[in-house]
């Protein structure tokens, strides 16, 4: 299980799983499996930020769900174990190859009838979609560069009160060092001080895994 909360050593947590619900073993394999890609393995989300998605889902009672960047599929495992039985997910990524592995897992599951893949760019499908508020939940952790394009995509079609959320908001520090000047850096720290000034949502930035942050929509007032 290498990723993991990167301000955390080894030791703590270590002891911030322990103090967690059990893992069950369907994710622990698809870890394992994805450890099994190399260097890439780093793009799954942390175990205790599985945790918090089921968690955060059934607590909000989600019904429909979103994520962009789905890789191996264990967020969208995790998000879609937090939904009610009728509840849906739909994950936008453009790899069907990593998506393959997260298929099967949904199947092992029980769960390939919640989940749907639209492989493509998350931008452009989701332009195309109806701008209906219906989106309770949405979980973004694909390319940072196109953060800002997702974001304001989706939150035309999110729920009054849905939440977004944002991985890897940190940039694993990086975002206090002024000599990182890489694209992803800079697109996320203007994001970070964009989303903490939008009026349209109230904003919280978690110390969780590499930094995320939950954008709740402020509902419309009526006139």
């Amino acid at each position: 299980m290498t990723p993991k909360s990167f301000f955390l050593d080894a030791p703590l947590h270590d002891y911030l799983l322990a103090s967690t619900t059990p893992l069950d073993p369907l994710l622990v394999d698809l870890a394992r499996e994805t450890e099994r890609l190399g260097p890439r393995s780093s793009m799954q989300i942390a175990p205790e930020q599985g945790a918090f998605l089921t968690l955060l889902t059934a607590a909000i009672g989600a019904r429909r769900a979103v994520e962009i960047g789905t890789f191996t599929g264990y967020s969208s495992l995790c998000i879609a174990r937090g939904l009610p039985v009728d509840g849906h997910l739909t994950c936008y990524d453009v790899s069907e190859e990593w998506t393959t592995i997260a298929r099967r897992y949904w199947g092992l599951a029980g769960l390939a009838e919640r989940v749907s893949l639209v492989l493509g760019p998350a931008a452009e499908t989701l332009d195309a979609a109806p701008r209906e508020p219906e989106i309770d939940l949405a979980f973004v952790d694909a390319d940072k560069t196109g953060y800002p394009a997702y974001y304001e995509a989706l939150l035309p079609r999110m729920s009054p009160g849905g939440l977004i959320l944002f991985d890897n908001v940190l940039q694993g520090g990086e975002v206090l060092d002024d000599a990182a000047t890489s694209e992803s850096v800079t697109v996320i720290k203007k994001l970070n001080a964009d989303l903490a000034a939008d009026e349209r949502v109230d904003v919280v930035m978690l110390p969780l895994a590499d930094g995320l942050t939950i954008a709740r929509v402020r509902p419309v007032a009526a006139p």
